[in-house]
């Protein structure tokens, strides 16, 4: 009996091994000098003013070290007199947070490899984003800008190769947000989704502001996806039915003009899209309420919104999908 727990023990260790061995064969290639590794990999930190792209200023697409996946834009970076470069925005579904573990910071990270890359930090008022990625420049690459486009983000996949876009956004208003924000994630081809505000007047506001219903913002989430894998209809037609589109100005329980039903497109073809799919739910019969609204300046709500139930548990309380189309 003991001779068939020691085999089933060792056939538990090399299974274990065996898959430590195919997650290395994932994993980039790029070698790391042992100053590298200590940041990108041990989540080091640089010292402070020391790093070669503290004080580059030239047009162009940071990237990451370890994979080559384009991270940030040359026209995002401002001096934050911090000692490391900043960025006020991120390349759209290139960066992934996570709370550190005494939850005094938020780690950001490569979403394709991991690759630590530094903390990022809201409300220091430093640009009207009011967000600042400290970001190592140990963990970094800079690619000059390409002469047709200075500013257009890569394909992770060709990043030297060809200057189309790597995502696209669609901005959806359907209540509180966590519950938008959660079905989305999930969804086929979706990058991320991050619960925010937009719609209103008011700049930089705050979850407390957006509550009174008087900013004029709709609690909303940015959903990032691929184009390769998905399309904005796909990702539109999920909104409709996550959400209840004949509810005006409230979902379920939750009431005011925050929590109105809403599309917020970035361009024609978005709105064009929008239109002829509330065209057809109403051909159905439903009384769709859900405005089509000219995208704004979209505001990431306080760090304690994003990821909510995966952070506290529990599921949705008034979001749950339905087919309509």
């Amino acid at each position: 009996m003991k001779v068939r727990y020691v085999f089933i023990a060792i056939l538990g260790l090399s299974m274990a091994v065996l898959a430590v061995q195919e997650e290395k064969k994932q994993m980039p290639d790029n070698k790391l000098t042992p100053e590298e590794e200590y940041v990108i990999v041990n989540k080091g930190t640089e010292l402070p003013f020391t790093g070669k792209y503290l004080n580059n200023k030239e047009p162009g697409t940071y990237v990451c070290k370890r994979c080559g996946t384009p991270l940030y834009r040359s026209n995002d970076k401002f001096d934050s007199h911090c000692g490391w470069p900043s960025f006020d925005d991120e390349i759209a579904g290139a960066v992934k947070r996570t709370p550190d573990p005494d939850g005094s910071r938020t780690e950001i990270t490569c979403v394709k490899c991991g690759a630590h890359l530094g903390h990022v930090f809201t409300g220091e008022g430093l640009t009207k984003k009011n967000i600042r990625h400290c970001v190592n420049s140990i963990s970094l690459v800079f690619v000059p800008a390409f002469k047709n486009d200075p500013n257009s983000p890569t394909d992770p996949n060709n990043p030297n190769g060809t200057n189309k876009p790597a995502a696209e956004k669609g901005y959806f208003a359907g209540g509180c947000f966590w519950g938008v924000e959660y079905l989305f994630k999930d969804a086929p081809g979706v990058i991320s989704a991050r619960s925010g505000y937009m719609g209103g007047d008011v700049k930089n506001p705050t979850y407390k502001q957006v509550c009174t219903g008087k900013t004029g913002h709709a609690e909303t989430v940015e959903v990032v996806f691929d184009p390769k894998k998905t399309t904005y209809e796909d990702v539109a037609k999920l909104f409709f039915e996550i959400h209840d589109p004949t509810q005006r100005n409230r979902q379920g329980p939750d009431v005011g003009y925050q929590y109105r039903s809403a599309v917020f497109y970035v361009d024609q073809k978005q709105k064009e899209t929008a239109e002829r799919l509330i065209n057809i739910l109403k051909e159905k019969g439903i009384k769709v309420v859900t405005s089509v609204e000219e995208a704004k300046e979209f505001w990431p709500a306080e760090d304690y919104h994003q990821d909510y139930y995966q952070k506290n548990g529990g599921q949705p309380y008034c979001h749950l999908r339905v087919k309509r189309f």
